[in-house]
């Protein structure tokens, strides 16, 4: 069964993503901002959350560590813990992300995979104990990956992280439930900035309606606004 997809994000008022090149505010800062996101983590009780290659690599940032003798591997999927309760997904289609174990503060890592990943990769993720799923061809799939995730982690909801690139992705899919979107008291205005989700010039015109289904005003200027997502066919 296809886990309940979350999209978590935080932006300023123009949609900046990275809220380190906006304007400050004197309700509260960066610091207080990530904070309170953290916190609304924790409260959308997700079993796991999900981000792109460029995001995963700032918080995982080993260097490749092939193992000098590698076993053969399976070039399907790896499942390393199937209880481990909660897990930091990654789509890496390319196979450039690197760990140095197994988890990623507590959260065992799973990481979605394209299918010409070489098999020197997966020896080493399968060394680190961390689980991965390979594409069967071409591009991800990523609504078969998210009934993997289900059916053999459990994982029954799942907090979309971005970056903008996959949340636009999953958007476009037609596999996002729910936006939950906290706006900071900031700016970007630069041109051309980067919005917290991006489809390039397909866009998501005419794909998904978004229903408003609360709005709260949370400490240091943060709104919280919160949408039930619906696919267009």
């Amino acid at each position: 069964m296809k886990p309940r997809v979350i999209c978590h994000m935080i932006s300023s008022l123009d949609g900046g993503l990275h809220l380190s090149r906006c304007s400050t505010s004197p309700d509260g800062d960066r610091s207080a901002w990530s904070a309170v996101y953290e916190q609304v983590h924790e409260q959308l009780d997700g079993d796991g959350w999900i981000v792109g290659r460029v995001t995963m690599a700032e918080i995982s940032t080993a260097s490749a560590h092939p193992p000098a003798h590698a076993a053969a591997v399976d070039r399907r999927r790896h499942i390393a813990d199937r209880d481990a309760g909660s897990y930091a997904v990654a789509l890496d289609p390319s196979g450039k992300l690197h760990f140095d174990g197994a988890r990623i503060g507590g959260d065992h890592v799973i990481v979605l995979l394209g299918s010409d990943v070489p098999d020197t990769h997966l020896a080493e993720l399968a060394a680190d104990g961390v689980s991965y799923l390979v594409a069967e061809a071409g591009q991800i799939d990523l609504a078969a990956m998210l009934d993997i995730l289900g059916r053999e982690f459990g994982i029954r909801r799942l907090l979309l992280e971005g970056g903008a690139g996959i949340c636009g992705s999953f958007f476009a899919a037609g596999l996002v439930d729910e936006l939950s979107l906290l706006v900071a008291p900031a700016l970007d205005g630069r041109a051309g900035h980067q919005a917290f989700i991006e489809l390039g010039e397909a866009g998501l015109a005419d794909k998904v309606q978004l229903s408003l289904t609360g709005c709260e005003a949370l400490p240091h200027g943060l709104v919280h606004l919160r949408y039930a997502v619906t696919p267009m066919s």
